[in-house]
């Protein structure tokens, strides 16, 4: 297998791998604050049930995934204590998707961490070209439509 440079990414790459190496770092240090069972994937979800409860459907619908696909990821973090279902006040025939003390937990470890890791890239590679970088990348995000995806809550992995 032949090597790729740094040097030979083009943008969309470099974006990309770097984002997946800064989740990486994320991920472990939301590992080592006690939420090892949690995933990446799961965030898309979470990002979703923070603001409201949602039915299945309604998260399918918000996350541009199948119902079943919904389904599964609901009862996975279910099983892992993330998400508990709570039944509609107005028809106890509906169940509504809500984080839990865990799920919040987890999301607030998220946070954490992540400011953290964009910390260390400050204090090594410089505030300015962090933030530099940051700018950047809220413009490519912006011209390449982007941002609505990033205010719909609708970002995910390209399939």
């Amino acid at each position: 297998m032949t090597s790729v440079a740094l040097d030979d990414l083009d943008l969309s790459l470099a974006a990309l791998l770097a984002g997946l190496a800064m989740a990486e770092a994320v991920e472990q240090r939301v590992a080592l604050a006690g939420f090892d069972d949690v995933r990446f994937s799961h965030g898309f979800v979470f990002q979703h049930l923070l603001r409201e409860s949602l039915t299945v459907g309604a998260l399918a619908r918000a996350m541009g995934v199948t119902q079943q696909r919904a389904s599964k990821a609901a009862a996975e973090l279910e099983e892992l204590g993330y998400v508990r279902r709570e039944v509609e006040p107005a028809d106890a025939r509906v169940r509504r998707l809500v984080l839990t003390d865990r799920g919040h937990g987890a999301v607030a470890a998220a946070r954490l961490a992540r400011a953290a890791v964009v910390a260390e890239l400050r204090e090594r590679l410089g505030a300015r070209r962090v933030g530099a970088a940051e700018r950047l990348l809220r413009d490519v995000l912006r011209e390449t439509g982007g941002e609505e995806m990033v205010r719909a809550r609708r970002v995910r992995l390209p399939s």
